[in-house]
């Protein structure tokens, strides 16, 4: 039986101050009983720079001090993947419950390990988001209400100019994250573990039947291209996931298009559109900007809430360990090695 956490108010610590932490301090902001207490980052200026935007009245550089002098009872892990295991370690040893963002760890193994080290010391959650965007969850919805029958088919595609742009200038990713330049596993380690993910979320489990991936882009170490071939466990449904983020002419933040086959419709979901191909008249549209935070906002809501009624998350450590298997199965059956 998981205890409820019955305190009026959670203290919270942040570990890594990057880009996308402005996103996870806001999730946290919405959600009443929560005081951030303390944000930690290496380079102390970036931290301080966070503290004073958000009102976080310490900065640390060291995540280990800030457990032993914060009386935390969560911390959220926003830092490079290979750093996730010693530091969710190192706040399980201290009661304090996690969050920690994806992927948990470079490999299936080193997050078997981890969930065995863990055990049931603290409460372990993963900050996979995709599946609380607002139009992927509408799009669940509309599968689970039955609008489109039984599920036949299903094709997602990825596409973004984010790794690519005219001579002389940088990447949008690059510029954002340079060092993804030199990551051997890219488009479905970095990129591609989020629609797998929300896949999930919407058909159930899923097996890799086949997958192709490649390098369109000399600059890159790993791959930036592929297709990978599914299918639906349950149901036998197949599933294909096309994705390319070197894509010229695309925008630099990836674009999704959803088709979901049925036995009765098919349901269409275009960037911001839902609708049926029987009723293409009637169309939902999303806000697209505002569902980015919202997917922040609703995974960081959900594990509050776990915390505070005792109760599952959705995308707990068990869970997100099948979205790991599925991403490096698809690695396996591509036979993909990276550049030298």
């Amino acid at each position: 039986m998981i205890e409820p956490l019955n305190k009026p108010t959670l203290r919270v610590g942040i570990a890594g101050a990057g880009a996308i932490s402005q996103f996870h301090l806001i999730g946290w902001g919405e959600v009443e009983g929560i005081d951030v207490v303390a944000i930690c980052d290496p380079d102390e200026a970036r931290a301080r720079e966070r503290a004073e935007a958000f009102g976080i009245p310490a900065v640390y550089t060291d995540v280990a001090e800030m457990l032993a002098t914060e009386s935390l009872d969560a911390i959220d892990i926003i830092t490079p993947v290979g750093s996730h295991a010693p530091l969710v370690r190192l706040a399980a040893d201290h009661g304090v419950h996690v969050v920690c963002q994806k992927p948990m760890t470079p490999t299936v193994a080193e997050a078997e390990a981890l969930i065995r080290d863990i055990g049931d010391r603290v409460r372990f959650c993963v900050h996979e988001n995709y599946r609380f965007r607002p139009h992927y969850a509408e799009v669940r919805q509309w599968i689970n209400e039955g609008r489109i029958g039984e599920l036949q088919h299903v094709r997602l595609t990825m596409r973004s100019a984010s790794m690519v742009a005219p001579e002389g200038e940088t990447p949008f990713l690059l510029g954002r994250q340079p060092y993804l330049a030199d990551f051997p596993r890219l488009l479905i380690f970095e990129m591609l573990i989020h629609q797998m993910d929300a896949l999930r979320a919407m058909l159930g489990e899923l097996d890799v039947t086949s997958a192709s991936v490649s390098r369109t882009n000399p600059a890159l170490k790993g791959e930036d291209a592929g297709v990978i071939l599914m299918r639906q466990r349950e149901g036998g449904a197949s599933v294909v996931l096309d994705a390319n983020i070197s894509a010229m002419g695309y925008p630099p933040l990836p674009t999704d298009r959803l088709e979901v086959i049925g036995s009765r419709d098919t349901l269409i979901m275009d960037r911001d559109e839902i609708y049926l191909v029987s009723d293409p008249e009637y169309r939902t549209k999303h806000d697209l900007k505002a569902n980015y935070q919202a997917c922040f906002s609703g995974l960081i809501a959900s594990f509050v809430k776990g915390l505070r009624e005792g109760t599952s998350f959705p995308t707990d450590r068990l869970d997100n360990l099948e979205t790991l298997r599925l991403m490096e199965s698809a690695y396996t059956v591509s036979g993909w090695k990276p550049a030298e």
